[in-house]
């Protein structure tokens, strides 16, 4: 028992670290309960070894697993390291080489030509317009928000790149079709800004083919030039602040219709400062950014309203509009000027630049004004006649063309319509462009030519059927387009009813190289004919070139060169550095044999072929003209205030259908010169009628056009006048 009570009970510790055994003699002593003890050890064994095994294999993979993750963020933190610095390093470049923002805002490549009418009121742009430098702050707020929701509303929290853009452009991309980066860039306005800017390359003429083709590379998407103006942005954002950069845009911004920058546009669209636009038309402006050629509202109208119909939209979901403010600029969409709508002057403007000086007009490196002589109401006159002309007594669907020219008596061109669609640029101009025979038109400079070598209006000349043997031709019989004759006529007469035979006796008579020569005194460059058909208006000429020799006849015998530009001036300056092109020449003919024939001409209209023209309270003098074959036709005639001619034909030369000089040429002539004397007081023309012009009118009226006189007959007995004779051809005076 005391043995027994002698041992001492385990502790914890014991159990949990056992004793080492002291001796040799202890280490071979019995331990007591060893087997029991033994049996959960070997239970709790078997569990640790099953544990070690699936902890290596785990273990194994995962430590290849994160020594794998350890070596990916190794090499990507180095490599974003790298590729920071590169960045950092090519901004740092790009920013060191970027000017000041001023010297960023006008980035033409070539300057542009404003024109003025005669009052100084704009109608016409050409070239690439730049209306004057707008910042971020003096812009309407309306054409600001406008674009701002349109292009990027996250302008002033991103730092030049727009990643969430990026990506919501990709996915609309995917979902149209395309592919990821083809269509929308989700660039912001500082991307679009530093593409604007080329990337800060500058276009030089010698290391380029053409504007174009710097242009189209300036335009790149490929994933390299993506990356470029990424970081050109990013050195722009460092550089400039926000609104500088939007400043740069505002103003480098293609707009369309020739407009460079929110200035340009605004002037050339509504004319008014980019600081007064309206909702709706800050909104047509912004919608045009998309697609400035396609949506210029002189392109279409309709179609760059319903583009701003939906930026407006745009607007009042960002804030930029109340519910009210969006509905009063949807329900009173922006409408173009008067100016606008003109389509930038169209036939006349581009007139007047191919006469103007080609280093200020076509190619023009400086910003050029031009004052011309174009009078707007008298432009819309002519427009508006020859519309209802073709609306209300030409057959629909006819492909007939028709020109009209109006001008004074120095050839100041007033109005100038060169085809029936008048709301055209750089289209084809029947007025200055097409060679067209004469015809009757012509037969004034023969009478012009016979009264300065001192005959009279009411001298005689037989009508008659006569042929003529020209030199390597043979026989030539021209007829009247009558196909009749009227015997011993006066030359007013012939002149009057338009009669082929006598014209041709008289310009015969008088000799045709002087006949040639009246004429081209009159302007009419054009080579003329060398055969007795001369007299006939075999020749070619264009109608201004027509129009302008009859102003000569208007203004008492002096030669006309028709002009359109008054005054050229750099803009800024007050100077001019052209003064008018054009204007009255030298005397061609004599006053009185001018005012003679002007009475001629009058009776035309009074009393002969051209008595459609009439004009009611107006004396008007002028004359029909039908080519061979009736290919054209046309009138040219004025008053004591304006000149007018009319052509009217097919631009591939086929025959015209029941048209003559005297039909729908005189009635557009008369709907163009009734609207151009709106408002003006009649006076008479500069004429001299010969005397005893009354009595002849009664005889002519009394005899059917009088007799051949004893003297007539015995000339034509000795020169021989016999049809078919060959005879030369004889006035009687």
């Amino acid at each position: 028992m005391a043995k027994k009570s002698g041992r001492k009970p385990p502790l914890v510790a014991d159990r949990r670290y056992p004793a080492q055994p002291r001796s040799s003699k202890a280490a071979s002593a019995p331990k007591p309960k060893a087997k029991a003890a033994a049996k959960p050890a070997r239970r709790k064994a078997a569990p640790a070894r099953r544990s070690r095994s699936r902890g290596g294999i785990r273990g194994f993979f995962g430590a290849v697993l994160g020594w794998f993750l350890r070596l990916v963020w190794r090499l990507t933190w180095r490599f974003s390291m790298v590729v920071a610095l590169l960045v950092a390093l090519g901004v740092g470049v790009i920013y060191a080489s970027l000017p000041e923002m001023s010297a960023l805002v006008d980035g033409r490549a070539r300057g542009s030509v404003t024109m003025q009418d005669r009052e100084g009121a704009v109608f016409a742009w050409r070239g690439d317009q730049f209306g004057g430098v707008v910042t971020a702050e003096s812009v309407s707020p309306n054409l600001k928000n406008a674009i701002l929701a349109t292009e990027d509303r996250r302008f002033y929290s991103h730092f030049g790149i727009s990643p969430r853009g990026i990506i919501g452009a990709i996915r609309i991309n995917l979902r149209e079709g395309r592919g990821p980066l083809s269509g929308h860039g989700g660039s912001t306005i500082t991307q679009q800004t530093a593409k604007l800017l080329c990337l800060g390359v500058e276009y030089v003429a010698s290391e380029w083919k053409s504007q174009a083709a710097y242009e189209a590379d300036c335009r790149q998407g490929s994933l390299w030039r993506k990356g470029k103006e990424a970081l050109y942005a990013l050195a722009m954002e460092l550089k400039y602040s926000k609104d500088e950069i939007l400043t740069i845009y505002l103003n480098r911004a293609y707009m369309g219709g020739g407009a460079y920058g929110a200035e340009a546009a605004a002037q050339r669209f509504f004319g008014k400062p980019a600081s007064a636009v309206t909702a709706a038309e800050g909104a047509m402006i912004a919608g045009l950014l998309t697609a400035p050629t396609s949506l210029a509202p002189t392109n279409n109208l309709e179609r760059s309203q319903n583009r701003a119909a939906v930026v407006i939209g745009l607007m009042r979901e960002q804030g930029y509009l109340t519910e009210a403010q969006a509905q009063a600029a949807l329900d009173n969409p922006a409408e173009l000027s008067e100016a606008a709508e003109a389509r930038a002057g169209g036939y006349f403007a581009d007139w007047v630049m191919s006469t103007g000086p080609e280093f200020f007009t076509r190619n023009t490196a400086d910003d050029v004004i031009i004052r011309t002589t174009l009078d707007r109401r008298l432009q819309t006159a002519a427009e508006d006649a020859m519309r209802y002309i073709f609306e209300e007594k030409v057959k629909e669907g006819s492909k007939a063309q028709a020109a009209i020219v109006v001008m004074s008596a120095d050839g100041a061109v007033r109005a100038m319509v060169g085809g029936r669609d008048t709301k055209v640029t750089g289209a084809f101009n029947r007025a200055t462009q097409a060679l067209r025979q004469t015809g009757s038109s012509f037969k004034p400079f023969v009478y012009a030519t016979a009264l300065e070598t001192g005959y009279s209006p009411l001298d005689t000349v037989v009508d008659e059927p006569f042929c003529m043997t020209i030199p390597g031709s043979g026989q030539w019989c021209p007829d009247n387009y009558t196909h009749k004759h009227y015997g011993q006529i006066t030359l007013a007469r012939a002149l009057r009813d338009s009669l082929n035979v006598p014209a041709i006796k008289v310009s015969e008579q008088v000799g045709r190289d002087l006949v040639r020569q009246v004429a081209e005194g009159f302007g009419i460059r054009s080579d003329l004919a060398a055969g007795p058909a001369l007299a006939l208006g075999v020749s070619e000429s264009t109608l201004i070139e027509m129009t302008g020799a009859y102003a000569g006849i208007m203004n008492g015998g002096s030669s006309v060169t028709p002009y359109g530009l008054t005054e050229l001036k750099l803009q800024g300056d007050d100077a001019p550095l052209i003064d008018k092109v054009g204007g009255i020449g030298e005397r061609v003919i004599r006053t009185e044999a001018a005012q003679q024939l002007i009475w001629m001409m009058e009776q035309v209209v009074s009393d002969g072929t051209g008595h459609r023209a009439a004009l009611p309270g107006w004396q008007a003098a002028g004359t029909t003209g039908t080519t061979q074959s009736a290919r054209a036709a046309g009138f040219i005639g004025f008053t004591s205030q304006y000149v007018a001619g009319v052509w009217m034909g097919y631009d591939d030369n086929t025959p015209l259908s029941g048209v003559t000089g005297a039909g729908l040429p005189a009635e557009i002539w008369h709907e163009t010169m009734v609207r151009v004397h709106e408002g003006l007081t009649p006076t008479p023309l500069p004429m001299m009628e010969p005397a005893g012009a009354a009595q002849a009118r009664d005889q002519n009226a009394g005899s059917g056009g009088g007799l051949e006189s004893g003297v007539e007959r015995l000339l034509r007995g000795l020169l021989g006048g016999e049809p078919g004779t060959a005879p030369q051809p004889q006035v009687r005076r």
